[in-house]
This record gives structure tokens, C-alpha cells and sequence, in this order.
């Protein structure tokens, strides 16, 4: 899910939850999404000089109570999202990423990408102890071991952190602030869910530069078409469950001053 608040931008990415594992929720992943994101657009309005964590914490403790009595927020599968954010300030662009959706950004002599990695390094990890598991385990208990052991690690500190119901998760997040002015000033930049980054990530279509251009020039629905074409091309090279996935992308643009 994309959205924009006046000078905010922001990108969600719900979890899926596999077939077959309760959450303790009565919702899903679209329904956490779409109220995070009204809850992060709310937060900025009423605090607009706090800092994106302060305002992403906000909005994960205010959906914590959308959720109402029929629901368990400490289930280790209630829904949960990436997110992805970017804001313009005056002279000054402050940004966020919490979980696998990038940021791309280009400040005119330098391309270069914000992300958080814990969450593929604890599924290297736990595909590394399925491996060690005997020969005769079944795929399909190998793959619900995997799953639970990954809920096991979610906004623990030597595991990943996302947003779901503990706010502190967004103190967790990475952060940053770019100059919109001057040397170093940025002038493009890119928030992308996992199923479009794999562009560059699982497919190598193109670098992050490259993918820049491709988006300026064809629009986000063309760097996912061509994602779709590779994933129709290279199932082989797929990391996940699932032929396809839900792309997302924001593009953004900017005219630095000296």
C-alpha cells in the first residue's frame, strides 16, 4: 500500500499469513495496513515536528486499540507490515525504513540504498536449521518449524523488527535526513516493497541506478511490469512461497537549489 499525507510518503507492505496458522486476530494483513497507515498520516498531523520513529510509534499503539477485545495483539502472528517512509521538510528530506522495503536514493553523484537486513539474515538463519533437520521430515513440517521459529524471533532484539502491535518496534527502525540544498542534495528517490526491489535483488535487471531510470521513465507500473515478466521468465530465482508477490513503488523527484 502507497499513501501520501501532505509533505509525507509512505510505503506498507502487510505480511501473508501461510495457510493454516491462526494469528489471535479477527483482521488481516490489508486491514492493518490500511489503518497503520491513517494512524502514521494522523500522528504527523497532530505532532508534525516529531520524529518519524515518535510518529510510527504513535500509529502502532493507536491500531494496537483498533484491534478491539476480540483480538489477541501479542499473538506471535497478528498482523503485521514493513514500512517505508519519506518526508519533506524545508531544506531537508527525513526518512525511515523498519523491515525488508528499501529505500533508493539518488543524490546526483551517488546512488545508494537504505535497508533493514535483519529479517533476511534470521530466515538465512533458520534456512540454515531446517537444513540440519534429518532427511525423512516431511516439506510441509519443515516449512511450519520455519514458520514458528520466525514468529518466534519478530521485534526481538536478535531477531527483525516490523511493525505490528509493540510500538517500540519503531525506535528499531533505520533513519536518517538528506539535504534537499547544496552538495549531497537529493534528487530522486525510490520506496519499494520486496516484490518490486527483486528487480535488483533476486533478478538483476538492473542496478539501483538503473532501476531509477527505468521508473523515471516508464512510471512504477513499468518497472513492475517488467518484474512480472522476470518472475514469469525465472521462476527458479524466486525467494519465496509464492509465484508472484505484491509490488508496490513510490517515486519521487526533486529540483535541489544551489
Amino acid at each position: 500500500m502507497v499513501f501520501r499525507f501532505g509533505s509525507l510518503v509512505g510505503l506498507l507492505d502487510g505480511a501473508t499469513v501461510p495457510e493454516g496458522f491462526d494469528t489471535g486476530c479477527v483482521h488481516g494483513p490489508g486491514w492493518y495496513v490500511r489503518h497503520l497507515a491513517a494512524r502514521i498520516g494522523l500522528a504527523v498531523a497532530v505532532r508534525p515536528a516529531a520524529t518519524l520513529m515518535s510518529s510510527l510509534a504513535a500509529a502502532i499503539l493507536a491500531v494496537r486499540a483498533d484491534h478491539g477485545g476480540d483480538c489477541d495483539p501479542d499473538h506471535p502472528g497478528t498482523p503485521s507490515s514493513t514500512v517505508c517512509l519519506l518526508r519533506e521538510g524545508g531544506d531537508q528530506v527525513d526518512y525511515l525504513v523498519l523491515c525488508d522495503s528499501p529505500l533508493v536514493l539518488d543524490t546526483g553523484g551517488s546512488v545508494s540504498v537504505v535497508s533493514d537486513d535483519r529479517l533476511d539474515t534470521a530466515l538465512a538463519e533458520l534456512r540454515g536449521t531446517a537444513a540440519e533437520l534429518p532427511g525423512d521430515v516431511d516439506p510441509v513440517t519443515r516449512f511450519r518449524r520455519a514458520v514458528l521459529a520466525q514468529r518466534e524471533r519478530m521485534n526481538r532484539t536478535h531477531g527483525y523488527w516490523v511493525a505490528a502491535a509493540d510500538p517500540d518496534a519503531a525506535y528499531h527502525a533505520v533513519t536518517g535526513t538528506l539535504p534537499l540544498r547544496g552538495p549531497g542534495a537529493l534528487r530522486r528517490a525510490a520506496l519499494l516493497s520486496d516484490g518490486a526491489s527483486c528487480a535488483v535483488e533476486q533478478f538483476g535487471l538492473f542496478d539501483w541506478a538503473g532501476l531509477l531510470d527505468v521508473t523515471a521513465a516508464e512510471g512504477p507500473e513499468g518497472l513492475i511490469g517488467r518484474v512480472r515478466a522476470a518472475e514469469r521468465d525465472h521462476p527458479d530465482r524466486l525467494r519465496r512461497h509464492k509465484r508472484t508477490d505484491d509490488a508496490s513503488v513510490v517515486f519521487c523527484e526533486f529540483d535541489p537549489a544551489d
